[in-house]
């Protein structure tokens, strides 16, 4: 029979992982009822995976798993936020250069992806790696949009900038050994995921935004 971990901190970080992914499972249905073809099926990917990561990841913090299943969890975990990542790069090309660079690179960037993860595995799991990975994918995507926001205002791109740049800043957390009690007790893992609920709410809002706006256009 499974149980809970003794730990707060783990419990806490379960929660948080939890309340992710369902905020990222509501925003890929509602992603899903918007008309806009490629753009919309590449970010309504991206929060799939980002649900499916965050609903592991609560299972792997909050459960007392066998070793076998402890270790072996954590590979589609990585995997789908390798894959995530890329597809906000290929969502940011899209809206700079148009859906024909953003496909011809699709595949490239989700070999790279699936790169960071065998690589992360390779080294035991270092999750430095995958958090350096992140961080250049990120900063590219966050010029992009941040160049859509200031030279030609592109519905949406500050919104998606301010998501990016939170989530550089949920990075940092994640790396650091902050820890915080309020009620609860969060470390550095829960203070991630509390930081990158508003970062994914902006990402959500700013792509609805453009997609809502496009499709009204006659």
């Amino acid at each position: 029979m499974l149980e809970l971990q003794a730990s707060p901190t783990e419990l806490s970080t379960a929660a948080t992982d939890l309340l992710l992914g369902l905020g990222c499972a509501y925003a890929a249905w509602r992603l899903g009822r918007e008309r806009g073809a490629f753009r919309r099926d590449t970010w309504l990917a991206v929060f799939l995976l980002l649900s499916s990561a965050s609903v592991l990841g609560s299972l792997a913090h909050g459960l007392r798993l066998p070793s076998g299943l402890a270790s072996a969890i954590w590979h589609p975990l990585y995997l789908a936020l390798g894959l995530a990542v890329a597809l906000v790069l290929v969502g940011a090309l899209h809206d700079v250069l148009g859906e024909g660079v953003a496909r011809r690179w699709r595949i490239p960037l989700l070999l790279l992806g699936v790169a960071a993860y065998a690589v992360t595995q390779a080294l035991d799991g270092a999750f430095v790696v995958f958090l350096i990975y992140e961080g250049l994918t990120t900063l590219a995507a966050l010029a992009i949009y941040v160049r859509l926001a200031r030279s030609r205002p592109m519905p949406g791109a500050t919104l998606i900038a301010l998501g990016l740049l939170l989530n550089l800043v949920a990075a940092v957390v994640q790396a650091s050994d902050l820890k915080l009690e309020v009620v609860f007790k969060f470390d550095h893992n829960g203070l991630f995921h509390i930081v990158l609920m508003p970062a994914f709410m902006l990402l959500f809002q700013g792509v609805m935004r453009g997609l809502q706006i496009a499709t009204d256009r006659p």
